[in-house]
């Protein structure tokens, strides 16, 4: 099975270095490992980031840096003030740029000789194949589940190598799925979970500099990948843990009966991947209306200016609970539901909110399994409450 990669050398002896680059990648030439040769092989590659946040600023950073001739990045986003605490190609000036913009022009900083092309869109099936078919390499810095799985059967479908890194907490993982000489990541991941039960980095939170560490390991292999040296994370699940300054190892085999790079695969096209991995919407402030039935943060400050006895439960985590809270409100977060919902009066008018509405649904539904009626979840959770009543909250 040829790769992208394959015609890498013919593409290199076709470029040269100029002085200043000689002088730029200095520590690079006197690498035996890298050498001149090496370093055209880095001129002449392209690699395709999925994402401009956490993972893709370590990626981005040091890949223009080492002098990866072609760089795309793949966002849609705004900068926030809470990406600043892990997202390094952005600064507090850059809060409310576009993440692409901010991210150019530190790249441009760091190396203006490398070539970045832009993709302000959400990656989706009616455009992956087009956007990621022009790179030798792909790197996967998503955070979410119809994302790496479009991202991984993209590949597949056009041979190329997938760096793949994720984030969670105090832990990371990374691994390369190469077609044709390895897994790929449905063979390490079948099915994805079901919708809600693995928190995203915004419900879990993610320590500030994991994304730096996993992020560098997927540019060292991107990297080793384009110089054809080492022994690239083919088949192999690299797992870290910070607390424990551990990492751990897993072998992953290809799976014979893949549906995507198994022997005799069912998948030949891209698919809906929000309907294969369950998610019907994204959690946000405009999410639209459930059956659990909703009110909105308007209607419940009316109710409580006019004195209307009604309870307010928070199912967030405790360490939401300190950043910000609804006046009045109590706080029962969600795991701890099943073993402390009998402190609940079944009969009160019950508001259930968490940061922006996902949590307080499923809330609402494993009450209402338990006999309450009168329920009502808060349209976009607390962080509707700070937009629309109480501009002085802290959000996060």
């Amino acid at each position: 099975m040829t790769s992208p990669l394959d015609s890498l050398t013919a593409r290199a002896n076709q470029v040269a270095l100029s002085p200043n680059e000689v002088a730029r990648y200095s520590r690079h030439l006197i690498m035996p490992e890298v050498g001149m040769d090496g370093q055209k092989r880095l001129k002449a590659a392209s690699v395709l980031l999925i994402g401009a946040g956490g993972l893709g600023s370590p990626l981005g950073l040091y890949l223009a840096a080492a002098g990866v001739g072609r760089i795309g990045l793949v966002d849609f986003d705004v900068v926030d003030f809470s990406n600043l605490q892990r997202q390094v190609l952005h600064g507090t000036p850059d809060v409310g740029r576009p993440k692409l913009q901010s991210a150019r022009d530190r790249l441009d900083a760091i190396n203006p000789g490398v070539r970045v092309d832009l993709y302000e869109t959400h990656l989706k099936s009616d455009n992956a194949l087009k956007i990621l078919e022009p790179y030798d390499i792909v790197i996967d810095g998503t955070d979410n589940f119809p994302t790496r799985y479009l991202v991984n059967d993209t590949c597949v479908l056009l041979k190329k190598p997938n760096v793949y890194g994720s984030i969670f907490r105090f832990d990371g993982q990374a691994s390369v799925f190469y077609p044709g000489r390895g897994p790929c990541y449905r063979c390490l991941y079948p099915e994805p979970p079901p919708p809600g039960e693995v928190p995203s980095c915004a419900e879990g939170g993610v320590l500030g500099v994991l994304p730096g560490l996993i992020g560098c390991i997927q540019a060292t292999e991107a990297v080793k990948l384009i110089l054809g040296r080492g022994e690239p994370l083919i088949g192999r699940l690299l797992l870290y843990d910070a607390l424990q300054m551990s990492f751990r190892e897993f072998k992953v085999r290809r799976n014979p009966k893949c549906p995507i790079c198994g022997d005799h695969p069912t998948i030949k096209q891209l698919i809906d991947y929000d309907q294969f991995c369950g998610i019907r919407g994204q959690e946000g402030p405009a999410m639209t209306a459930q059956p659990t039935g909703e009110t909105t943060v308007d209607e419940l400050k009316q109710l409580l200016d006019r004195g209307d006895k009604v309870f307010i439960l928070d199912v967030r985590n405790p360490e939401e609970y300190q950043i910000s809270r609804i006046p009045g409100s109590v706080l029962i977060p969600l795991p701890s539901l099943p073993q402390r919902f009998g402190e609940l009066d079944r009969d009160a008018e019950m508001v259930v909110h968490c940061k922006s509405g996902m949590r307080s649904q499923k809330a609402i539904q494993f009450l209402r399994q338990q006999g309450f009626a009168k329920l009502k979840n808060l349209k976009g959770g607390i962080l509707a409450w700070a937009d629309r009543i109480d501009p002085t909250m802290p959000k996060y």
